[in-house]
């Protein structure tokens, strides 16, 4: 593939505001930054901002600002998806009106209680399809109910597309997005391995064209194994940064988590863009341990 190939592609940071940028977020940002630059890709970035009650004011603007702060830089201005209520609203119709998709009154317990319904370390239920085949329309079901009604798609793994609140869930948000904005590269932690299929299966009952290409990077762990969080001590960007830790240091951190460096030492972005080589990313999640932390704070 050549140059000129390379450049008419697109991939996205998709930050979630959330909550703070940490350094597990830091590195999958980076792998997506360095494979895109040294690949021409161009970087879209979005903010994937529909999880109202979860999302913090402060988040989206801190997000943009560490990531600059470490050299990530994009080519658009900053899209966001809470504007984009309308494009979501004319998918689903689309899933409604092809039979894609059925209302659905369950209640998070519900689900939980269901036998069919077995539950996963990720926290995420299989929906039993206690709802499918029952009521001809969302009026009708929460006439019937008295619960406000969701849209769920006819298949195995069951993704909710709408909430009841009527805003778009994650699966048709993205699938939606990344079809209207160009994106056919998509690079991402392997915690949303299993949502590229539900996104796929989206996609192909839009009829939105070819599926994106996907990467998937094993995760930051902490020493106990489980994705890097607020259980193993304060490693958000901004944290560091309050603390006066250069993004040299960061970066320097984050080439020895990405296999590029076999020892800890400062790095800048151009030293990175010149050693970086996804064959050498770990296979296996990695742990962010005191010995990285002593890096970051002690030196």
């Amino acid at each position: 593939m050549n140059d000129s190939e390379l450049s008419t592609r697109t991939t996205r940071l998709a930050p979630s505001p959330t909550g703070a940028l940490h350094l597990g977020n830091a590195r999958t940002f980076l792998v997506n930054y360095l494979l895109a630059r040294r690949r021409n890709w161009r970087i879209l970035m979005r903010m994937e901002d529909l999880d109202s009650p979860r999302v913090k004011p402060w988040a989206a603007q801190q997000a943009i600002d560490d990531l600059q702060w470490l050299g990530i830089t994009w080519d658009t201005t900053v899209a966001r998806q809470s504007d984009r209520g309308a494009a979501y609203r004319d998918a689903l119709d689309e899933l409604v009106r092809s039979g894609d998709a059925y209302p659905c009154v369950c209640s998070r317990k519900d689900i939980q209680q269901a036998s069919a319904a077995p539950h996963r370390d990720d926290h995420i239920t299989a929906y039993p399809g206690l709802c499918r085949g029952k009521y001809e329309s969302a009026s009708q079901a929460e006439e019937l109910t008295g619960r406000p009604a969701a849209w769920r798609v006819r298949v195995d793994t069951k993704p909710v597309v709408f909430r009841n609140e009527g805003m778009a869930g994650y699966q048709l948000a993205v699938v939606v997005d990344d079809a209207q904005q160009g994106v056919d590269v998509i690079v991402r932690g392997d915690d949303l391995l299993d949502s590229a299929a539900r996104q796929i299966h989206l996609r192909r009952l839009l009829k939105l064209g070819p599926e994106p290409e996907y990467w998937h990077v094993p995760l930051v762990t902490g020493p106990d194994g489980r994705r890097l969080a607020k259980r193993h001590g304060d490693t958000r960007l901004s944290h560091y940064r309050q603390m006066g830790v250069s993004p040299r240091r960061i970066l320097g951190l984050l080439a020895f988590m990405c296999g590029l460096s076999d020892q800890f030492g400062e790095m800048d972005m151009p030293e990175l863009m010149e050693i970086f080589d996804l064959s050498k990313l770990p296979a296996n999640p990695v742990i962010f341990d005191d010995a990285c932390e002593s890096f970051l704070t002690d030196g």
